[in-house]
């Protein structure tokens, strides 16, 4: 009977083991499935603003420079890079 005894014993540690095994590798698994499937969200940069209005063609010197004003609050405010800025101010300068 002894013997009997510790063979079930035996058995029954070797197959405690083997289902926590188990069970942890398969938690893994679902977890690394998991991280797999969560949509990941693309980083996309904010378009860029519409430019400003272009002026009337009889447009004065004062309506360029609240023009001028304007896209210089926008690059302050980091609207607009400093290459959009010297972009729209040149097309402000030249109509």
């Amino acid at each position: 009977m002894p013997g009997l005894l510790r063979g079930v014993a035996r058995t029954a540690v070797v197959a405690g083991t083997a289902t926590a095994v188990s069970n942890r590798v398969s938690r893994r698994q679902q977890g690394r499935w998991a991280a797999q499937q969560e949509p990941q969200q693309p980083q996309y940069a904010a378009p860029p603003p519409p430019a400003p209005a272009a002026p009337p063609a009889g447009s004065d010197m004062s309506s360029k420079i609240d023009q001028l004003k304007q896209l210089g609050e926008l690059k302050d405010q980091g609207v607009l890079t400093e290459s959009e800025f010297e972009e729209q101010k040149s097309r402000i300068l030249q109509g």
